[in-house]
């Protein structure tokens, strides 16, 4: 048995019990003399070895005989420990001299190097010498005038020339072979002791990183919008991604152009869900699967955003020029969104939802308010109860900023009063009205990593309108341009006006009324253009 005592290892070894009387003892235990493992388990296996041919020997033999048998075992096992401390040692003083010899090689060959490199060192100190004074001697005689022809000056001037060019040259790749180790220190001072002048190193102006002047030009920038600051933060996080947060002096157009096939290549459905795989394994995916790229048109985007920010930096001196402009982008591909038909509304109400991202209440109660009010998705995802209030007797979406969460409307023109349309308030299931603790209207709905509210439902949305067959032009925002056309074919008694603040537009008409005093509407008349939206009973979506 293998035992660690202090620092040293131990051998010990039970005594079979028939040989206990006769040596006296119930173990043999020795120390090993080493604090190395692996010697340790060699010397005991040594012994087990001998102490077994002892145990054998002692059965054969007398009761008198048997304690000179232990007392030479023991004597035997020091002398074997010895002599392999004796051979362990031996060998240590020999590797110790193989490292000697083999350093001793090594600096004769670095020895012999330096001879070579001071010889060369030295020639080259000759033949500069002999350069110099064949400049000197050049220059010496333009300045006397001594050449007897222009001629003949215009190619002294020349020689002159090329020998002090051929001095800069060889000062220089003195200076960079000792930059790369390759020659003594000793030698930079070649050229001072020649009188040859030291060329200047050029010293690159700092540039600053991707994220710094995006937050100093772009997100600190106070006029623009909070959906202009979103989308650009996306296509700078997208940058940085892939490239990481570079100095933008070394975003040139070579980098642009590997973004772009980057942006090209990248499917549909990025960033509309929770991406948790690199950026090039997901169009590695994408490749593989056969998806959809996002378009031309997105691409393009991107590019718009990256290339507004450098047009501040062009400006400022902080770049050169401006690698994200003049790109061509294919944006031939393009749907004409529109208003869904009534056979479509049909279709998408009479088709059982059996998802389970979001309620059936979720479900029908998003698209029904969509249909009912043209209100923006987002506009519906984030309807609180504390939204729904009674105003002037009537019912009320109060479509409005929430600081708390960080969310507000799309436009100025976002924050606005819809009354509820009578056929909302008469759903049982969704129970507008009804006063619980919820904070939310549909309080079942997720939050993307983006930010966004509602993006369960959105990616459900587009995989069910897919099912269903239903054409790319109509999608959740069609709802929209379905309440607009609508109401536009109303009668004449409902205004342009009223229509526009309904759906949360800039008004039609920038007339100096218009703008002013568009707070003045009152609810009665944006009720009737609520109450104005009729549908087939079959396109009515069922709770």
């Amino acid at each position: 048995m293998l035992r660690l005592i202090g620092s040293h290892y131990h051998f010990r070894r039970a005594i079979p019990q028939d040989l206990k009387a006769l040596l006296g003892r119930s173990e043999i235990s020795l120390s090993l003399r080493t604090d190395k493992k692996l010697i340790a388990r060699e010397r005991a296996a040594d012994l087990y070895a001998r102490t077994g041919d002892f145990f054998h020997k002692a059965r054969t033999l007398d009761e008198q005989a048997s304690p000179t048998l232990l007392q030479e075992l023991l004597t035997l096992q020091t002398q074997m420990i010895r002599d392999q401390e004796t051979t362990l040692s031996l060998a240590e003083e020999c590797h110790a001299l193989e490292q000697k010899a083999e350093k001793a090689r090594h600096a004769m060959e670095m020895l012999a190097q330096v001879q070579k490199e001071s010889a060369c060192l030295q020639q080259s100190k000759d033949h500069l010498a002999a350069i110099q004074t064949r400049l000197e001697a050049l220059s010496q005689q333009l300045k006397t005038g001594a050449a007897v022809s222009a001629k003949e000056k215009e190619m002294l001037r020349g020689e002159a020339n090329r020998l002090a060019a051929m001095i800069v040259d060889i000062r220089s790749n003195q200076t960079l072979a000792q930059q790369a180790g390759t020659l003594p220190a000793s030698s930079s001072a070649t050229l001072e002791e020649m009188g040859a002048e030291k060329k200047p190193v050029p010293v690159k102006p700092s540039s600053p990183r991707l994220s710094v002047m995006a937050e100093k030009f772009i997100y600190s920038d106070t006029t623009k919008s909070p959906d202009t600051l979103k989308a650009t933060r996306k296509t700078i996080d997208l940058f940085i991604e892939a490239f990481g947060d570079k100095p933008i002096r070394q975003i040139t157009g070579t980098v642009a152009g590997e973004f772009f096939d980057i942006l090209s290549s990248l499917p549909a459905t990025h960033g509309k869900g929770k991406t948790v795989l690199p950026l090039r394994m997901v169009i590695a995916q994408a490749q593989e699967q056969g998806q959809e790229t996002v378009s031309g048109k997105t691409v393009k985007n991107h590019f718009s955003r990256l290339s507004s920010l450098w047009s501040h930096l062009v400006q400022r001196d902080l770049v050169d020029k401006n690698p994200w402009a003049g790109w061509d982008f294919n944006v031939t591909k393009k749907i004409v969104r529109r208003g869904w038909t009534d056979g479509e509304l049909a279709l998408l109400a009479n088709t059982h939802w059996s998802g389970t991202a979001v309620s059936h209440r979720t479900w029908a109660g998003i698209i029904t308010i969509g249909m009912f009010t043209g209100m923006r998705l987002g506009e519906i995802c984030n309807l609180r109860r504390q939204d729904i209030a009674v105003i002037d007797g009537m019912p009320c979406f109060h479509v409005r900023p929430h600081l708390e969460d960080g969310w507000s409307p799309k436009t100025a023109a976002g924050t606005r009063i819809i009354p509820i349309h009578s056929n909302l308030l008469k759903m049982e299931g969704l129970n507008l009205l009804e006063d619980n603790d919820e904070k939310y209207l549909f309080p079942d709905l997720t939050v993307s990593a983006s930010g966004e509210r509602g993006d369960n439902f959105a990616r459900s949305f587009s995989k069910h309108k897919k099912r269903l067959g239903l054409p790319d032009a109509v999608t959740f925002h069609s709802f929209r341009h379905t309440v607009s056309t609508k109401l536009r074919n109303q009668e004449a008694h409902i205004r342009e006006l009223w229509i526009d603040t309904v759906l949360g537009h800039e008004a039609s008409h920038k007339s100096q009324g218009t703008m002013n005093y568009t707070s003045g509407i009152e609810v009665a008349n944006l009720k009737q253009v609520i109450e104005a939206l009729t549908y087939p009973p079959e396109c009515i979506m069922p709770f």
